[in-house]
This record gives C-alpha cells, sequence and structure tokens, in this order.
C-alpha cells in the first residue's frame, strides 16, 4: 500500500473523480466509466461528510488491491487525522466499531501519495498549489500535509495571498498560468471546494474543480481529450412499508373502534328490523 508522494499515470483513458462518504451509490455506478481494468481510476477525496465513509474506503482499497496498476487513490485533507478527527470520520469508526479501526485507517492514509501526474500533461491533487513549488519532481519530498491539499484559487487576487481557513495560501490565476507554462502542463484537476453543477473551471481553461453535491467526473481520453459526467445523488427507494407514528396508530385504532361501533348497531337494528316484519302479521 505504500506509494511515493507523486504518482505517475501514463494510461490511454484515466477518471478522476471525488466521492465522500455521503454518496457511497456513486462508487456503484462504474458503468458511467468502465470498470477496472478497462478504465482507469484516479480518486481526489473519500471521507467525511457522511455515514458511509468506512463503505467507501473499504471499497476503495479493494479496488486498489484487485487492481494496483489501474486504481489510484490520493489523499486529500480530510485524510489528515488532525481533520476528520474533528469531522464525521472519527466518530463513525468510533461508534460503529472501536477508535482501534480509526487508528489503523490513519496509517493507511500517511502512506497514500498526494499528487499525480496523468500522461505528463495533467496534474491532480486534492487541494491546489503552493508557493515554493519549483518542479514536479519536488512533490516527490515534500512533508505532509502540505499546501497541495489546502490551497484555494482566487480569481480576485494576483499572486499569492492568505486564507479564510487559516491554514495555506490562496493564489490568483496568474499562478496557475506561470506553473502551467513552466512545467509544461496542460491541465491542474482538483477538488476541495464545492462548485455548480458539479465542476468548474478557473484560469480560462488550465484549472478546474470537481466537486458538488451532485458529483462529477473527468474523463481523459487517449488523446487528452477531457469530458466530464455529472452524477446526481441516487434517489431513495420508497420503502414498501411506511414508518407509523404512535399518534397514527392511535388515529387508526380509534377510527376502527368507531366503524367496528357502527356495524354492531347495523346488524343489531337489522335484527329487530326482521323480527318486527316476521312476526307482525301474528299480532
Amino acid at each position: 500500500m505504500v506509494n511515493p508522494d507523486g504518482v505517475d499515470l501514463d494510461s490511454l483513458t484515466e477518471k478522476l473523480l471525488e466521492v465522500r462518504g455521503s454518496r457511497p451509490g456513486n462508487l456503484i455506478r462504474y458503468p458511467r466509466g468502465g470498470y477496472p481494468p478497462e478504465a482507469n481510476y484516479l480518486f481526489l477525496g473519500y471521507i467525511n461528510r457522511g455515514k458511509q465513509s468506512i463503505e467507501c474506503t473499504c471499497l476503495l482499497l479493494a479496488y486498489k488491491i484487485k487492481y494496483p496498476e489501474n486504481f489510484f487513490i490520493l489523499r486529500g485533507n480530510h485524510e489528515c487525522a488532525s481533520i476528520n478527527r474533528l469531522y464525521d470520520f472519527y466518530d463513525e469508526c468510533k461508534r460503529r466499531y472501536s477508535v482501534k479501526v480509526w487508528k489503523t485507517f490513519i496509517e493507511c492514509f500517511n502512506c497514500l501519495p498526494i499528487a499525480a501526474i496523468v500522461d505528463d500533461k495533467i496534474f491532480g491533487t486534492h487541494g491546489g498549489l503552493r508557493p515554493n513549488l519549483n518542479s514536479i519532481e519536488q512533490v516527490r519530498h515534500i512533508m505532509r500535509p502540505t499546501d497541495l491539499l489546502w490551497a484555494d484559487p482566487d480569481k480576485g487576487i494576483t499572486g499569492w495571498s492568505e486564507i479564510d481557513r487559516g491554514v495555506s495560501f490562496t493564489f490568483g490565476p496568474n499562478v496557475v498560468s506561470r506553473l502551467t507554462q513552466k512545467h509544461n502542463i496542460d491541465l491542474i484537476c482538483r477538488t476541495h471546494q464545492c462548485v455548480e453543477y458539479g465542476y468548474g473551471f478557473f484560469a480560462k481553461p488550465q484549472f478546474v474543480t470537481l466537486f458538488d453535491n451532485s458529483g462529477a467526473m473527468m474523463s481523459v481520453d487517449e488523446s487528452l481529450h477531457c469530458s466530464f459526467q455529472v452524477m446526481k445523488p441516487a434517489e431513495k427507494r420508497r420503502p414498501l412499508f411506511r414508518k407509523r407514528s404512535a399518534s397514527h396508530f392511535k388515529q387508526y385504532a380509534s377510527t376502527r373502534l368507531t366503524i367496528l361501533l357502527w356495524h354492531n348497531e347495523c346488524v343489531l337494528y337489522s335484527f329487530f328490523f326482521f323480527l318486527f316484519f316476521f312476526f307482525a302479521p301474528v299480532f
């Protein structure tokens, strides 16, 4: 499971996406992009913000074990102990299993890479960029956690600025343009921020964010042409038997009792009506 801090992906087709613990149904909808090993996948984030992060993580790890050359998982800021300790993942592990299970997951997260390169042209990471990133090879030697997990773009600034989150930086479009030209990269793909319609561009077409309540998947074909598929949350199936409250059963019992009394009265009136017409000729 131990990978370097950077992963080189030289495959023909890649699927880049983020899945959070609140949308495990998106993991089952792989036929939209193909199953590995026919299609390769790169995940940029997957835990917290939901009640089924354990299922999402275990399924991703199972795919990674079965298809190690076709399935890749990056580390995001929520895959850090200091973050998921305060959010849902720690509580989910503790409530359903034990704290030891959470610690085991953290040990696994500490071994995950933080960035990936697709065909030497697409740079993928969870957060953004960092000020002193002089070369892509430098990513392999970055101490984690890092700005690559936290930094955010800001179209209203030039250069670098402090971020409202209290950690890392924000960067302007000129930083993206300078880095892509310097390292001969066509596109930077990340998640970390909620955008409309599942994906959004920044700095013209050089920087794209994948993250929304709907979710989005970016597909890269042989010619490095990128397309997007927006995945809506799975619709909840209506239960066969709806849950009823105590007040409903009281009202139901009262209605049944009223009908029963009315039925008994009808039977009693019918009986007297029958006796009247049967014995009337006698008198």
